[in-house]
């Protein structure tokens, strides 16, 4: 039988829609199963300083339509420390905390490795809350699907006003390391071209598609740009291109932080609450120092550092199916 009692849940990093809808499954999940659950406010920094409240089922009432995060999120340079997850682990201490529940992105994952390396005695688990879909060991990441589909409608709003002036758009959407949200973003939105951090941006193979669709007298275009890519981003790609193609009227359009907001899609309410009650399951079976996805629709256990390092690669047959579209 399980002597855990007491749980601990931070959000830490970049915020994702859906972490409120899984702070609220862990919770209810942990009173259900008799446990006290505590939120710990701003991250790690927020445990280090001892921002920790007890939650109760009515404390995450009403929130899982909401964006954002009712803990609040932030990042933690004290924690890279040993003195600084040593005053943390003390705060556990204090509080009674057996577990933690982090809701997070790669950081998170390696601070919550690095913690349970030095207090293997605080049970640990991961959940994988971050826009970038770029954790290993699940196929889809608290957040993604919001963003996306968040970036789609801006997108389908720019191409109306992209149409009606004959203009090139290079619309920017998050992505530093990886281009998941630029390739599906892209493919929903019928972009011209997508550029990602995963494939070398081919000035030359940009301007043939500029050409051939202005050759066959296509009024406007998209270019979608995840911030991360080699060229330089949007306005970077933007200016070459321009110097090389001048038919249209060239406009660039950084969606930018819109992404991370607004209300959760029903997909990412439904990873994260799965996501969120497999969490205290986990915990209640004295599991510790792994991450939970969800692969092929069955819970995945993955351990911390391994999620955090395996970015899962974008599917080359997306990227060769916008060139065949984009005729």
């Amino acid at each position: 039988m399980s002597t855990l009692k007491k749980v601990g849940v931070l959000t830490s990093g970049g915020d994702a829609p859906g972490m409120n809808a899984c702070i609220r499954a862990v919770t209810r999940a942990a009173i259900y199963n008799g446990l006290q659950v505590f939120g710990i406010r701003y991250g790690f920094q927020g445990l280090i300083q001892g921002d920790i409240h007890q939650l109760f089922a009515n404390s995450v009432s009403n929130i899982i339509q909401l964006g954002g995060t009712i803990l609040k999120s932030a990042r933690s340079a004290e924690f890279t420390t040993p003195e600084g997850r040593q005053k943390a682990y003390e705060q556990l201490q204090k509080a009674g905390i057996q577990a933690l529940v982090v809701i997070g992105g790669d950081g998170s994952y390696r601070g919550a490795h690095e913690f349970i390396t030095a207090y293997p005695d605080i049970q640990v688990i991961g959940l994988p809350g971050t826009i970038d879909n770029d954790l290993g060991g699940t196929d889809a990441t608290i957040g993604f699907d919001t963003a996306i589909n968040t970036a789609m409608r801006a997108i389908d709003n720019i191409r109306d006003t992209a149409d009606a002036f004959n203009r090139l758009f290079f619309v920017e959407v998050m992505g530093r390391d990886s281009g998941f949200i630029a390739l599906h973003v892209g493919l929903s939105s019928g972009a011209e071209a997508i550029l990602v951090p995963e494939e070398k941006t081919n000035l030359e193979a940009l301007i043939e598609i500029l050409d051939t669709g202005w050759k066959r007298h296509k009024t406007s275009s998209i270019i979608v740009v995840a911030e991360g890519d080699d060229a330089g981003g949007a306005f970077e790609v933007a200016a070459k291109v321009k110097q090389r193609f001048s038919h249209y009227e060239t406009k660039v359009a950084i969606l930018g932080h819109i992404q991370r907001g607004g209300s959760p899609t029903c997909q990412d309410r439904v990873l994260a609450t799965r996501l969120g009650a497999a969490a205290i399951e986990s915990l209640l079976q004295g599991k510790t120092g792994i991450a939970l996805g969800i692969c092929h629709h069955q819970i995945r256990e993955t351990e911390l550092l391994a999620a955090a390092q395996t970015r899962e690669s974008i599917n080359p047959s997306l990227l060769r199916l916008v060139d065949i579209l984009s005729v």
